[in-house]
């Protein structure tokens, strides 16, 4: 798909369709990372929201102290989610970007992707790898959220195994942690997940 024709896509469902209705819509912030971030004691630093889409997870960071910049494909879905952090009295830095060829300048804690890798074509995954290195600083952490090879079906998004992930981030990040879960949506049966934390801590 080109470059066009992915923004094209992105726009058509966020020019098209109500960000409540989205299947990925959650107005809080994603109960994987809210652990995570517990469990760390994460409660500041710079923060990358990648493919922030309804822009609720941006949001949901920068209340709880951390410095936000999010990005997403769509030119709509920024603009909507600026609207949404306007009403809500929230400050986030919304771009419009793509990880792929991104623009962003290097230098985050910590990079949130809940849904951006997995919907990727397969030939841009290595390009996405070294994206993320390049913006996280050393010793910052991407909390990857991807669907599960445990989901049925075969339409997109793409489906990973943990070994997958070992395969794809592994010579370039360190794996700290995949475990099973869930994305939380508005679907009646919530998609089956991995959520994985992974360090940039090699040369």
């Amino acid at each position: 798909m080109t470059e066009n024709k992915k923004i094209s896509h992105w726009e058509e469902r966020y020019r098209d369709q109500d960000v409540e209705s989205m299947p990925w819509y959650n107005p809080h912030l994603d109960h994987d990372l809210v652990a995570t971030l517990a469990k760390m004691k994460l409660t500041g630093g710079n923060f990358l929201d990648l493919g922030a889409g309804p822009g609720t997870q941006a949001i949901a960071l920068a209340r709880r102290g951390f410095k936000v910049t999010a990005v997403d494909i769509s030119p709509t879905a920024v603009e909507k989610a600026k609207q949404r952090a306007g009403r809500e009295g929230v400050s986030v830095d919304f771009r419009q970007d793509d990880i792929i060829k991104t623009k962003l300048n290097s230098g985050y804690d910590y990079i949130f992707d809940r849904g951006c890798f997995h919907v990727l074509a397969p030939e841009n995954r290595a390009d996405y790898v070294m994206a993320i290195r390049k913006l996280l600083r050393k010793g910052g952490f991407l909390f990857l959220k991807t669907f599960s090879y445990k989901q049925e079906g075969k339409e997109d998004p793409y489906r990973f195994h943990p070994s997958d992930i070992r395969k794809f981030f592994g010579p370039w990040l360190k794996v700290v942690s995949i475990k099973e879960s869930y994305f939380e949506s508005t679907l009646e049966s919530n998609p089956k997940a991995l959520f994985c934390v992974l360090e940039n801590s090699k040369l």
